[in-house]
């Protein structure tokens, strides 16, 4: 059992925020490196020790106090660098509720910034001297915000800290706001306090084997949870020494990362899941001999889901290099919860449970040994560990607001001293998100994640987010597996950079892709829409509705990096989208008509002028059934390309083989097969007299609802 108050042996039962945690750190190690930053991921730029952030903590919240901002909220704007640990402690140190965010770029990037400093009612700007003409310029246009204070920090008298008065604050005296905005767009600010902090901390020191010979390798954003609490904070509360560098660092080069590790012997660090494939993809094989990474304990992957395709490659391209797959640390956590839900020991390799997909997709875990040996049906799930010490778990169905049974996918609710005190200003989504319980045994109050998964064996799954959930024709699909098909579909698209979600038309849910492209890449864009649409189709016999091929850097994502699906669906529909290219299936006015072509006629034409009569009666067919225009149907293009899901290619087989009496493949239509492809197939059948064919009957519907794919493959099987 984990002492989450202090598993640290030189923490004291006196501290009991985090001002008592530096304050102690300065006194007992107060020459030892706390933080280095790295200025482009390569040079040391500065280093502070503990002595030297208190001090400078100590300076900042005096000029703070003697502005009497105690209790008010501190919006801080920062580059890349160590001033932004002084300003997050000085406001610490003075009473004030510190709003960690990000200095705006551009007009772009101002509203969200703008947005958050309106909510958290921010009485005060802290920046640099360098940036603030920028900053204040992007901001100040907001009438709203015309009273916002601004302070440099940098250049502050160090003097001033003797003049520091100690805060009157205590474990539940809200420290910051963690600004959070999901998939929904709309800034929230989660209440944190020390105690929160504290609690997390404690926990993941001793699940992750922290100690004082312990090295924090991190790249990730400091105004994130996981860069600023998992970064910043777990180093500081273990004592031991942090390594930083920008974000921009790593993405422009990952090797960067990878060779800090190898050169300051980092024992933890860790991303999201796309950064390991940033590293599988652009670090080259003679890169990969100049590193050693044999330090390397704890590589935690907090994405959503981990894949287990990730680890195994990252864990087979890297083993010369020294790194053990045991070293993968799965975890999950999102910043209601402070910073962590779930994770293992780090001595316990990461857990793989395959399920199999269909029943996924029906919201049932089933083992995939059961009467299962198709390996396209089959899914490995990464389990995320088990939930933290002294707290604790149900999965809970999200509409009945019951439990759900052990085989059951379910929303994930936790409950706990991590788990925030709610949203700023926010009462009424506070008590609908963190004050749930259970509708038949009153259990509560849960925090209620938003995210899919099921426990098994007390290991936590997580299977996809509640309202990202596309259901198309029945079936569940999980938008990021179609976003990470998409992403691998065409060499121009970028990774991590896709949002799937659906959209009605014509009273039916109809799948829409939007994707960023590569940087500088200038490809055929009817050539990267239809492989995409071949690849999703191929993958999970689905119609993609639409296709848009947007500028790199443009899809609405997080602070953290996950993609706004909800946000980007209403950018779609809005037409506000920073669109370079895009393929929409047209809906035509469907009117039914019968395509029939007679078998004797078509034999007696030449063979070139019957092979063209079929591609045309095909074209008609494919594109009655598609419900779009015939110009969009390409007898030269794949069918898969058009996006032909099961239900649609069970209806094309039919009528062929009604009219024709051919037997037709269902494996053709999802083989990159063409129109022109398959009106040759026919005709070889129609020609070989030697063939019998027998006459099908249509598929039978059950009244105007679709037949499920499962009772599609019983009808085919009974067919043949």
């Amino acid at each position: 059992m984990v002492n989450a108050c202090h598993p640290v042996p030189e923490l004291s039962s006196h501290v009991s925020t985090l001002v008592d945690l530096l304050s102690t750190r300065s006194l007992h190690q107060l020459e030892q490196p706390a933080f280095t930053f790295l200025q482009n991921g390569e040079i040391e730029a500065v280093q502070l020790t503990y002595r030297e952030l208190d001090q400078q903590s100590r300076a900042i919240a005096a000029q703070l106090q003697a502005l009497g901002l105690c209790r008010e909220r501190a919006l801080l704007l920062y580059p890349p660098g160590l001033e932004y640990l002084a300003a997050f402690f000085g406001c610490l140190y003075a009473g004030v509720v510190a709003v960690p965010a990000y200095p705006p770029l551009n007009r772009r990037n101002a509203p969200r910034i703008l947005a958050i400093a309106s909510d958290a009612q921010a009485a005060i700007a802290l920046t640099t001297t360098t940036i603030l003409p920028k900053v204040r310029s992007l901001l100040m246009e907001k009438a709203a915000l015309e009273k916002l204070r601004w302070l440099t920090t940098d250049d502050l008298d160090q003097t001033i800290a003797s003049n520091w008065q100690v805060p009157t604050i205590a474990s539940d005296t809200l420290a910051f706001l963690q600004y959070t905005s999901g998939s929904t767009g709309a800034p929230k600010g989660v209440m944190l306090s020390h105690g929160n902090l504290l609690h997390n901390a404690a926990v993941t020191y001793e699940l992750m084997g922290h100690s004082l010979e312990s090295v924090f390798v991190s790249w990730l954003p400091v105004y994130h949870d996981m860069g600023l609490i998992g970064g910043i904070l777990q180093p500081l509360y273990g004592g031991f020494p942090c390594i930083l560098m920008p974000p921009a660092a790593f993405l422009q080069r990952p090797y960067r990362w990878l060779q800090t590790i190898s050169q300051y012997r980092g024992t933890t660090s860790g991303g999201p899941n796309f950064a390991y494939e940033l590293c599988l993809e652009k670090i080259a094989a003679e890169q990969r001999q100049s590193l050693d990474l044999s330090c390397w304990k704890v590589a935690f992957n907090g994405a959503e889901p981990v894949r287990s395709q990730t680890l195994e490659r990252f864990a087979a391209e890297f083993a010369d290099c020294g790194f053990r797959r045991e070293t993968f640390y799965p975890c999950y956590g999102m910043a209601e919860t402070t910073l962590m839900v779930s994770g293992g020991h780090y001595t316990q390799p990461p857990v793989i449970q395959t399920v199999q997909k269909m029943a996924l997709e029906q919201h049932r875990i089933v083992d995939a040994a059961i009467d299962i040996s198709v390996p396209d049906e089959i899914q490995s799930l990464v389990g995320c560990g088990r939930i933290i010490p002294q707290q604790q778990s149900v999965i809970a169905h999200p509409e009945t607001l019951t439990r759900c049974a052990p085989d059951e996918v379910g929303e994930i609710w936790v409950s706990g001293p991590s788990v925030g005190q709610g949203y700023w200003q926010r009462p009424e989504e506070t008590a609908q998100i963190f004050r749930a319980h259970l509708a038949n045994t009153g259990e509560g109050p849960f925090l209620r994640t938003g995210d899919l998964g099921f426990l098994q064996d007390g290991e936590l799954f997580v299977t996809g987010r509640v309202k990202d959930l596309i259901i198309i024709r029945g079936r569940n699909l999980y938008p990021q597996d179609i976003e990470l098909i998409t992403e691998h579909s065409h060499p121009s698209l970028r990774l991590g950079s896709g949002a799937a979600f659906a959209v009605e038309v014509e009273g039916e849910e109809r799948l829409v892709v939007v994707q960023e492209l590569e940087f500088r890449a200038k490809p055929d864009i009817e050539e990267v829409t239809s492989a995409i649409r071949q690849a999703i189709t191929e993958e999970y016999e689905v119609q993609v509705y639409g296709v848009v091929l947007i500028k790199p850097g443009s899809i609405p994502k997080t602070t953290s990096g996950k993609i706004q699906r909800r946000a980007c669906k209403a950018k779609f529909l809005d037409c506000n989208l920073s669109v370079i290219g895009s393929s929409i299936l047209e809906v035509a006015d469907f009117v039914e008509t019968t395509h029939s072509l007679n078998r004797d006629a078509l034999l007696a034409l030449p063979p070139r002028e019957s092979h063209l009569l079929l591609e045309t009666y095909l074209q008609g067919l494919v594109a009655q059934v598609l419900k779009v225009a015939p110009v969009q149907v390409n007898p030269h293009q794949p069918l898969s390309s058009l996006g032909l899901d099961s239900l649609i290619v069970f209806d094309l087989k039919n009528r062929i083989e009604v009219d024709l009496g051919v037997a037709i493949p269902v494996a053709l239509f999802f083989q990159g097969t063409n129109i022109a492809q398959i009106a040759g197939r026919i005709i070889d059948q129609l020609t070989d007299s030697t063939l019998i064919i027998p006459t099908l009957q249509p598929i039978p519907r059950q009244g105007n609802l679709p037949l499920s794919l499962v009772q599609e493959r019983l009808w085919f099987l009974e067919q043949l």
